[in-house]
């Protein structure tokens, strides 16, 4: 060994004869093994050792000089002996040193390389004693119990002491990539990531060596080929004396994207047919629609005669026929269309690009595919539809109204006659638009109780005197004038109104009757009649007539309930159930229009009804001599016990000619118009004073 001695100038000059005892003793210590190593030929070998070395490996002198380093640390191979022996900087390492008798001793290797970068001290520290014996077995302890943990644990594990090379992976993530560890350990394991995603693995893993936790998504790719989506979070791990790694553990999220795919799935289609339902319909027409632009086209399809197949050959064969109807229009519309089921046994098809005569001619196609017979339960049908077809406009300022134009297109050609295509034109959207305007006035007129009542007197054919009055809703719109329960109440039972209308034309008569109790006492109406829509015979209309008269301490004689005779035979069996329900509450029950239905007179005898009333059309032929259904209804009525009222009386001469047939009870304008509550009251007042 050779020492430089600095310049006298120099600040850190060290003097020649502390060098030479620092060396000397270094020399001769035998508690600190020294050894020097030089690259000799391209190969670091041995050139110097002090007793120390001797006498801790038991080499001679000469037997060091010129051992190839290599040599001494025998579990080091090429690339990990350069990290060992690096030429800028001081490197320490725990290592197995081969000594003199074939032994290996533990021991702690730091080497420092001199200036030039050909030559480094190397010291040995061994762990012999009973300290770092202690240290070292906690530490084998530790890392028996890290690699335990690892390799019994099902979450696929990395660990790299140093850089990208892998020293060990646990079992979970062999069996996830389909290889052996020995395939994977060092560089091996990035073989399985996905070419397109390596680059930004390789980011994420210079990150966790330079200290970060991160984490990336990345396919992996198995042995066999498939491929599995991973989200891998790399940890910073240093080993000191070997440098920076990684610990990387992986999720295998591919069966959690299949799971969320197949819910989104089923969210936006039709679980039946397998297309896209009224959700996802929506989104891709807003998705391209653009106001002021042309050529986006809608077709609404509705079957025809749907509930015939589905109530003759079962909800089954119905199935069917959905399903082999959307069969068909995949299979009839162009590339790049959408079919979508709307709902029930309505599809709507979205085209692009087309103008209205393209929209019309597949339209028409789609029509002849879908009359191709097809044979369902034994038969042989043919699954004709109703089409609208709308074609996007200067004048549609939303993707919904597109939609809903083709919709009324659609209704358009069903009420023209089955198996049509209508294209919408621009009055028949007008007046769609004015209706769907109407509805919303309508609503907001129930919610505001600005719906009125008018009341119609009913009058003995005896005597003449008022018995009842009929409940009769009005609308007083405040730009539309008047409008007539002909045009309100039908909006009402398209809309979904109708309960809410029912339910306040309840409530008001009963209030007013009240009223007219307070105000009148003995002369007030004795029962009012209320007209109940064929949409609210269910179970709850027994229960809404029970709470109206609790809530305005009315007794049930006070009210009769009327249902016209085609609202009862829509259902028959559920009618005469919920007829009973009224009847045990104690409410009187009427036929309305009684013969302008198709009743059977049998049935009709088994009917818990107290009344029947003769339509107006019947009464009004009597003035044209034609008296004989008008006759025959009340001697009917007569023959089942049951009383009768004659409506739209008009003349003196009606009302004698009805009376002397038998009827009950008279109602018409020749013997009082409807009336306010306030008017009424003052009516009845009237008419009572001047009765005997």
């Amino acid at each position: 060994m050779s020492a430089s001695i600095s310049a006298p100038d120099d600040d850190t000059c060290v003097p020649p004869e502390i060098v030479s005892t620092v060396f000397y003793s270094a020399t001769v210590s035998d508690s600190l093994a020294i050894l020097v190593a030089e690259t000799i030929d391209g190969q670091p070998r041995l050139t110097w050792g002090n007793e120390g070395a001797v006498h801790l490996l038991g080499y001679g002198l000469g037997d060091l000089r010129s051992m190839p380093v290599a040599q001494l640390f025998p579990t080091l191979g090429r690339a990990e002996l350069r990290l060992l022996l690096r030429r800028e900087r001081t490197a320490r390492m725990t290592l197995p040193v081969r000594a003199a008798s074939g032994a290996v001793v533990e021991s702690v290797v730091i080497t420092t390389p001199s200036p030039g970068g050909r030559m480094w001290t190397v010291r040995l520290l061994s762990t012999a004693n009973e300290q770092e014996r202690a240290l070292r077995a906690t530490a084998d302890a530790h890392e028996r119990r890290f690699s335990a943990l690892t390799e019994r644990s099902p979450i696929p594990t990395l660990l790299s002491e140093q850089g990208m090379r892998l020293a060990h992976v646990n079992d979970a993530f062999c069996s996830l990539v389909g290889l052996r560890a020995e395939q994977l350990l060092g560089t091996g394991w990035i073989d399985t990531i996905h070419t397109d995603d390596l680059d930004g693995v390789i980011e994420q893993v210079a990150a966790a060596l330079d200290g970060d936790e991160v984490e990336t998504k990345a396919r992996l790719v198995r042995d066999d080929g498939t491929v599995r989506m991973t989200v891998i979070r790399f940890a910073h791990l240093f080993t000191p004396g070997v440098g920076a790694g990684f610990v990387g553990t992986i999720e295998d999220i591919t069966d959690r994207l299949a799971f969320e795919a197949k819910l989104e799935h089923q969210a936006n289609h039709d679980p039946l047919t397998g297309l896209p339902n009224r959700t996802l319909l929506a989104q891709y027409v807003a998705g391209r629609f653009q106001p002021g632009t042309v050529g986006l086209a809608c077709l609404f399809l509705d079957l025809d005669n749907f509930k015939v197949v589905n109530d003759s050959l079962g909800h089954t064969a119905g199935d069917e026929l959905l399903v082999e109807v959307a069969e068909r229009l995949r299979a009839t519309v162009r590339p790049g269309d959408l079919v979508a089921r709307f709902g029930g046994d309505e599809f709507v098809v979205v085209c692009e690009n087309v103008d209205e005569d393209a929209a019309v001619a597949l339209a028409g196609r789609v029509s002849e595919a879908l009359a191709r017979p097809m044979r369902l339960g034994g038969v042989d049908i043919r699954p004709y539809a109703s089409v609208g077809v709308t074609v996007q406009t200067g004048e549609h300022a939303a993707a919904e109204e597109l939609i809903r134009d083709c919709d009324i297109a659609m209704y358009q050609a069903k009420s023209g006659g089955k198996g049509r295509i209508t294209v919408l034109d621009q009055q028949a959207r007008a007046e769609a638009r004015d209706k769907l305007r109407l509805v919303a006035e309508l609503r907001d007129a129930i919610e505001r109780r600005e719906i009125t009542m008018m009341y119609q007197p009913i009058f003995s054919s005896v005597d003449g005197h008022p018995v009842a009055v009929e409940s009769l809703a009005r609308w007083q719109h405040a730009e539309r004038g008047a409008i007539s329960p002909a045009t309100f109440v039908p909006l009402a039972e398209e809309s979904g109104l109708i309960y809410g209308l029912g339910l306040l034309v309840l409530d008001e008569t009963c209030r007013q009757l009240a009223e007219w109790d307070h105000l009148l006492g003995a002369a007030a109406p004795p029962r009012a009649n209320v007209n109940v829509s064929a949409l609210q015979l269910d179970d709850n209309l027994a229960g809404h007539v029970a709470s109206a008269l609790e809530r305005h301490e009315l007794a049930p004689e006070r009210i009769s309930v009327e249902i016209t005779e085609s609202a009862l035979m829509k259902d028959p069996e559920s009618a005469r159930a919920i007829l009973q329900q009224l009847r045990d509450l104690g409410i009187e029950l009427a036929i309305d229009d009684f013969g302008t239905g198709y009743s059977s007179l049998a049935y009709l005898r088994h009917l818990p009804v107290d009344c029947l009333k003769v339509d107006r059309s019947f009464v009004a032929e009597m003035a044209e001599g034609h008296a004989e259904i008008a006759s025959a209804v009340i001697a009917l009525a007569h023959t089942l016990n049951l009383c009768t009222v004659a409506e739209g009386v008009e003349t003196l001469e009606q009302a004698e000619e009805l009376t002397s047939l038998g009827a009950t009870y008279l109602q018409g304008f020749s013997l009082a118009e409807p009336m306010t509550g306030g008017h009424a009251a003052a009516w009845f007042a009237t008419h009572t004073e001047d009765l005997p």
